[in-house]
């Protein structure tokens, strides 16, 4: 029997949960490999700046680390109380990427916690960085496998149903479905370039601020060629999962574009406003969808009238594919700018103006990361488990779940309110420049 008001509430709360969770999580997967490198580049360089990168860089990520604890618990309380008619179908196979999660987690905070507590106390930094490469590999591998479980919901594999039951179940098959490759590409490049461009905009800041300190130079310099890697990374994945949806999840390529007939040749829409099945306001790019799905300017692309309307998914993803598109470019051009500018000696990188664009993109890169996880669950609907379980049929039947929404809501803006405030504070009172002369006084030699 299905609740529809429990439905509702629980599609809710999951999609705050997340929404929540993931800037947590795309933090604490992107910041250890951003801190790793600038702890590298300080060994390699003998510069003491970046080794004050790094360090300052972990203080702050161990406040995220923590509040993602609390999110990603909650995510894993509210699979089993809103969701549990999927738990039930399905838990025997997401079990093993799960426990996975949690052990990569375990093992990451481990040398976390030993890089952090041994601080000046080798010889050679070299030693103490070699400490960072599990926590930066264990940060990847829990996004690796939490991502396993959502690739699995959108191409399940490796099971067979008898009498409404998974039977025999084959995990590692499971696991390396044809979604996985693509999804687990896109959401670790996506967090290395998201987390360069935070910390590239908290940078900017300073610079705003009046500061000219060559500290935050070598931190913009960094973080502009890393987030220019990773942006450019993430735009050829995009094009790969633009591929593989055209072969697995055709009704979702073709919502998200706005494809409504089948035909070779197809064009790609951009923006535009949706009257019934007309476009208006849109720019149209001749061939670009046939070669997106397919790299064939002549191919043809399913549209949707290929597929029954209870199965096709919201069309308001559009919106979102566009959004997260076009500041995925913005920021490759952003960071290309800097580059080029920083390469030519042209002025113009230190005005407030273009500083406030680099300050723009690190929340600019979080609403990317935002509708792109919308686009990837909103565009698998009507289902929880593709072509197995509708959603409806995978939820709770309690009628509390708006009262735990209120509940939740409540502990997200604590948590949220309270790290930033954590941090600012952490950083206010111990700004580079005093830090610097601390470690000046104890070791010196540090360039100003």
């Amino acid at each position: 029997m299905i609740n529809e008001s429990a439905v509702f509430w629980s599609r809710v709360l999951t999609e705050v949960t997340l929404s929540f969770h993931i800037i947590y999580a795309t933090i604490g997967v992107g910041i250890p490999l951003m801190i790793m490198i600038a702890q590298w580049v300080g060994y390699k360089n003998n510069d003491e700046h970046y080794i004050l990168l790094a360090r300052r860089w972990t203080r702050g990520f161990v406040i995220t680390v923590a509040v993602g604890v609390v999110t990603g618990t909650a995510i894993g309380l509210q699979l089993s109380l809103l969701w549990p008619n999927f738990m039930e179908l399905a838990g025997q196979v997401i079990a093993l990427p799960l426990f996975m999660e949690t052990f990569a987690f375990f093992f990451e905070a481990i040398f976390l916690g030993i890089y952090l507590y041994t601080w000046d106390r080798f010889d050679s930094q070299k030693k103490h960085m070699l400490l960072l490469i599990p926590v930066a590999i264990g940060a990847s591998m829990s996004a690796v496998f939490i991502t396993i479980v959502n690739s699995f919901m959108n191409a399940p594999q490796g099971f067979e149903i008898l009498d409404g039951e998974l039977v025999n179940i084959q995990p590692l098959i499971a696991m390396f479905n044809p979604a996985m490759p693509t999804k687990v590409a896109h959401v670790l490049v996506t967090a290395y370039m998201t987390s360069a461009f935070i910390l590239a905009s908290i940078t900017a800041v300073r610079f705003l601020k009046g500061s000219d300190h060559i500290y935050h130079k070598k931190a913009m310099y960094l973080l502009m060629k890393l987030g220019l890697i990773f942006s450019i990374a993430s735009a050829l994945i995009g094009d790969f999962s633009g591929k593989y949806l055209a072969k697995y999840q055709p009704e979702k390529l073709a919502a998200a574009e706005w494809h409504f007939e089948t035909e070779k040749g197809a064009p790609l829409t951009l923006f535009g406003v949706l009257d019934g099945e007309e476009i208006k306001y849109k720019i149209t790019i001749p061939y670009a969808l046939s070669i997106l799905a397919h790299s064939n300017p002549n191919a043809e692309v399913i549209g949707l009238n290929e597929f029954p309307e209870d199965e096709i998914p919201p069309l308001y993803i559009h919106y979102l594919f566009n959004i997260m598109v076009f500041i995925g470019m913005l920021m490759v051009l952003v960071s290309l700018l800097y580059l080029m500018a920083k390469s030519r000696r042209w002025a113009f990188i230190k005005t407030k103006w273009f500083n406030w664009v680099v300050v723009l993109g690190g929340p600019l890169s979080i609403i990317a990361i935002e509708t792109g996880w919308w686009l990837a669950e909103v565009g698998r609907q009507p289902w929880i488990l593709r072509g197995l379980m509708r959603t409806e049929q995978g939820a709770t039947t309690s009628d509390n779940v708006d009262l735990m929404l209120v509940l939740f809501c409540i502990l997200y803006l604590v948590l949220g309110i309270g790290s930033i405030i954590v941090l600012r504070r952490m950083f206010r009172s111990n700004p580079i420049e005093k830090e610097i002369a601390d470690r000046e006084s104890e070791k010196g030699g540090i360039a100003r």
